[in-house]
């Protein structure tokens, strides 16, 4: 898929201008659109700051549970990791000012998604049964209901959402530094790297250098947290 997405920015970018011809409404879209990005950041780092340990983890060898997640973020949606996700997606996808472009990499999100999530859900009817199904019923899977909030058992973990989402705070950063390079050299046959976004750049890098350094000496660790 992240070849596919390579490929699919490449050719979205052929004909890709500054808006009005202004490089610098240009760069106002690219914040804009880096600002939805990281909404998504804040959404999952606001889902994962207040998990317990042995919940929402990152499960590549199969499902993996020790509690079912009902209060927080996952009292509002179903899956407001996923969901945070989406808004990263959104924000990169329109980046180059096309709908068509756009469409497809919310289709491909779906598509994607739809299968990760129903075998997630597999698994929890399977492991939860009734009290799975009654969060199920009252919850929806992707499209918060903001009057459903309940109360996490734990309080919000900075060190935790610091720990669980500084990689993928830098990698949102990287990706929308390369697209800005990418878009100037389509426009103006040349590469380069403006001083806005180099600040931008550095000061990520040096964010995320820090807190995985933090990580690394156990600095971010909070007992009963991932």
């Amino acid at each position: 898929m992240p070849l596919f997405l390579i490929a699919l920015f490449l050719i979205a970018f052929r004909d890709f201008k500054y808006p009005f011809g202004s490089h610098r409404l240009d760069y106002l879209w690219e914040i804009f659109c880096l600002f939805v990005s990281m909404l998504g950041i804040v959404l999952r780092a606001l889902t994962v700051g207040f998990i317990p340990k042995g919940t929402s983890g990152r499960n590549t060898k199969g499902q993996v549970a020790e509690d079912l997640n009902t209060t927080g973020m996952y009292s509002l949606v179903r899956n407001p990791l996923y969901l945070g996700n989406f808004i990263i997606w959104l924000g990169i996808s329109l980046f180059v000012r096309l709908w068509w472009f756009s469409l497809i990499v919310i289709l491909i999100f779906g598509i994607y998604y739809e299968r990760i999530i129903f075998a997630e859900e597999e698994f929890l009817r399977h492991q939860y049964g009734h009290r799975y199904l009654e969060w199920a019923e009252k919850t929806p899977a992707f499209f918060p209901k903001f009057n459903g909030w309940r109360k996490p058992a734990l309080p919000f973990s900075f060190r935790t959402a610091l720990k669980r989402e500084h990689t993928g705070f830098f990698a949102v950063i990287a990706i929308f530094t390369f697209l800005e390079i990418i878009g100037d050299y389509f426009v103006k046959r040349i590469f380069e790297f403006d001083t806005a976004w180099k600040i931008i750049f550095f000061s990520g890098l040096i964010i995320y250098l820090g807190l995985r350094t933090m990580k690394k000496t156990n600095l971010l660790n909070v007992a009963g947290r991932p």
